[in-house]
């Protein structure tokens, strides 16, 4: 019988592929690295959506449906623009980065009424146009000559884009719970506590992934 081999402790991992190249796994493990890379600085990108989930669980129903498409939008392309800037390692003047986050809000906005439908419609929209935002940090184009490169970005290779996005989205999900729930069992953490917590910790590596989408469809493009 052909026995496993398995390699050893301290062997040199593989070579990691070209942007051009790199795949959904590798674009989440080059995330992690460069979280781990930048913790401090990136940890406060999971501020903005931990304020939100604790806000969510405070308010109504009816309070809710306005909130998330106004201020929960402003704060997610906050987010989104500064990982932007640690990511892509661009620090643009700031009326660029104000267009970039108002671009971004107007994006966000539609997001929470197209995951009714199950999620795929949020991905999509997000996977077309949701690049808008990096565009607009690194890049010297007006806003509508910013959708048309996000646009053409995402076609490059739209499966990957779309791909990246729903497994960011659910690595970054299923942690976060695991993480509330450890913290709420072992630590005696209140539920609320907990799951803002979980998000600090986690959700900074939804951001990050999306940033670095950027430099895959890029590389793509050329």
């Amino acid at each position: 019988m052909a026995r496993l081999s398995y390699p050893r402790a301290g062997t040199p991992r593989p070579a990691a592929l070209p942007p051009a190249e790199r795949t959904v796994g590798q674009l989440i493990a080059e995330s992690i690295r460069l979280y781990g890379a930048h913790f401090k600085r990136a940890l406060l990108l999971g501020i903005a959506p931990a304020v939100l989930v604790v806000v969510g669980t405070h308010v109504s129903r009816s309070a809710l449906w306005v909130i998330t498409p106004t201020a929960s939008a402003a704060l997610v392309s906050a987010a989104y623009v500064g990982a932007c800037v640690l990511v892509l390692e661009r620090r643009p003047p700031n009326r660029r980065l104000v267009l970039a986050w108002l671009v971004g809000w107007i994006v966000f906005v539609p997001v929470p009424f197209l995951v009714v439908g199950f999620v795929l419609p949020a991905l999509l929209w997000l996977a077309a146009f949701g690049l808008v935002v990096p565009v607009l940090v690194v890049e010297n184009l007006a806003p509508r000559a910013a959708f048309a490169r996000s646009w053409q970005l995402a076609r490059a290779g739209y499966v990957h884009v779309l791909g990246s996005l729903a497994t960011l989205a659910i690595v970054v999900l299923l942690t976060q719970g695991m993480l509330a729930f450890l913290l709420r069992g072992t630590g005696g953490t209140a539920l609320s506590t907990a799951f803002f917590l979980a998000n600090v910790v986690v959700s900074p590596l939804l951001f990050i992934g999306a940033a670095l989408l950027y430099v895959d469809q890029t590389a793509r493009v050329e």
